[in-house]
């Protein structure tokens, strides 16, 4: 496989795909999350110097022995180090002897290394370790080599691809494995039942981490640590795309573009306003319309849904909430200036034509040629169309297939068989936004309980392009949900191959 399928293709995975995509901007990614790990670590043990000293007294207290546990793990590349912990259990032989895997009860536990590893303040000193570079703050959670030998070699060679960290993804699902795990046979039951799908999160992690990824498993890895909030269940979908992440992706940057194009809009009317009569409309005015136009723009996308709508596969409908947000905050700014005609010290009708013009500009930001077409379909739809009320469809993969799959289910004969509740995918920057008008529910963990809360008849499986382990182990789950199970993802084979054959 060559580097532009990668880099082009997503949904296929390959061991040493993170190597083959380090580029300038991967490599400058790469430092700024080793100075933001490096600060972080600095101010820590800084900060927390005096809590150190008074757990080190404690520790010693409590029992006799070192105050700090040195465990061995394995690095980035496999490369071995020793991961620093506060001591939590009896210095004793067995402490060594027995299970690399603590079940809640474990004898071997002090009563204060059962409260320090309840807060998980014995997992503060591992600052160090990412002040020296051997872990990150955010990254697979390291693990014990007698344990990470078993792995499969290709997982193996995935995840440790990226440095380890404190905390993941993985770790905020799993932060109660303690009390998951079945004290009687606690690494059969770790081996067999918990560490397959904290491999399938850490490889999931590996291939889409990004800065606002790592911000998002540290705010939910403090989230956990709050008394109650801590025993709510947090979905994948937020897992990988929590609250910060998409702040940031579904309102922070469209604001920022709605703002520029605002101020450039309000300046290019003035400009042309100028040449037909005299009219100061000064940077102060300018800026000050742009705050307030991209403000209530921004505030009725958000109201209307158009925040999370993706606008490279949009649906019809959506146009629809553009030109209602644009009717809306035209109208707004028409009544401000009724009741205030000096708001902004311009002629009601500069105000009017600069609004229209900033407001065609965001849509056209977004939506840009398929504004026309999804008017068009969706006319075309619903000139031919009937409505009923038809077995409830999930389709799993909002890539080539999912829209393929959308598409196929909007067709008018099977717009009465079936009704699309929405999307499934494990890309993290998927999460909660509208692919073809259908919203991204969750990932792939997430089927069962989705199929359940939605009363879900049918699943689509229209992913065409993943590992074949991902592949198995994505079916696995669709099957054991007992619903019917339509596989797309092989008529969309049969065309690329078709498609292949033809252009040889």
């Amino acid at each position: 496989m060559d580097i532009l399928s990668i880099l082009l293709n997503k949904d296929v995975v390959h061991p040493t795909a993170q190597v083959r995509r380090l580029s300038v901007g991967a490599w400058a990614s790469q430092a700024a999350k080793r100075g933001f790990d490096f600060t972080v670590a600095l101010c820590g043990l800084i900060v927390l110097g005096p809590l150190f000293l008074v757990i080190g007294v404690a520790i010693r207290v409590n029992s006799p022995g070192p105050v700090l546990y040195r465990g061995p793990r394995l690095g980035r590349g496999g490369k071995p180090f020793g991961m620093l912990k506060f001591r939590t259990m009896y210095e004793r032989p067995e402490s060594y002897q027995g299970p690399h895997i603590t079940a809640q009860g474990d004898a071997r536990i002090t009563p204060l290394g059962k409260w320090l590893r309840d807060t998980k303040i014995n997992e503060l000193p591992q600052l160090w370790n990412v002040l020296v570079g051997e872990i990150s703050l955010v990254g697979p959670r390291p693990e014990d080599p007698t344990i990470a030998a078993g792995w499969p070699a290709e997982v193996r060679d995935e995840i440790l691809s990226v440095r380890p960290g404190i905390t993941s993804p993985a770790s905020v699902a799993y932060h109660d494995e303690e009390r998951r795990l079945n004290a009687a046979s606690v690494m059969d039951d770790y081996l067999g039942r918990i560490q397959p799908d904290k491999l399938r999160l850490d490889r999931l992690y590996v291939r889409h981490h990004g800065f606002m990824t790592d911000l998002d498993a540290i705010f939910w890895t403090l989230v956990i640590l709050i008394p109650r909030l801590g025993d709510k269940k947090i979905s994948e979908g937020w897992l990988f795309g929590g609250p910060l992440s998409r702040l940031l992706r579904h309102y922070l940057n469209w604001f920022v573009i709605d703002f520029l194009l605002a101020l450039l809009s309000v300046g290019l009317v003035g400009v042309v306003w100028r040449i037909g009569s005299p009219l100061n409309v000064g940077l102060e005015r300018s800026v000050a319309m742009a705050v307030l136009l991209a403000f209530l723009f921004g505030l009725l996308n958000t109201l209307l849904g158009v925040k999370s709508v993706s606008w490279s596969h949009a649906a019809a409908e959506d146009v629809l909430r553009l030109f209602i947000s644009c009717g809306l905050v035209i109208l707004i700014e028409a009544g401000l200036h009724i009741l205030n005609p000096s708001v902004f010290g311009l002629p009601i009708v500069f105000d009017l034509t600069a609004s229209l013009v900033v407001l065609l500009s965001c849509v056209m930001a977004r939506y840009r040629l398929r504004l026309l077409t999804g008017l068009a379909s969706r006319w075309i739809g619903l000139r031919r169309s009937g409505y009923g009320a038809g077995e409830r469809v999930l389709i799993v993969g909002a890539g080539e297939g999912g829209s393929f799959a959308s598409w196929l289910l909007q067709c008018s004969d099977f717009q009465r068989l079936y009704s699309v509740v929405g999307m499934v995918d494990d890309d993290p920057a998927k999460q909660g936004m509208r692919y073809e008008g259908l919203k991204v529910l969750g990932t792939t963990a997430d089927i069962p309980e989705l199929v359940k809360n939605h009363d879900i008849g049918v699943i689509f499986y229209a992913i065409s392009k993943i590992s074949s382990t991902d592949n198995e182990r994505i079916l696995s789950v669709c099957k054991k949900t007992k619903v019917n199970i339509v596989i797309i993802s092989n008529l969309l084979k049969i065309l690329h191959d078709h498609l292949a054959k033809g252009s040889e």
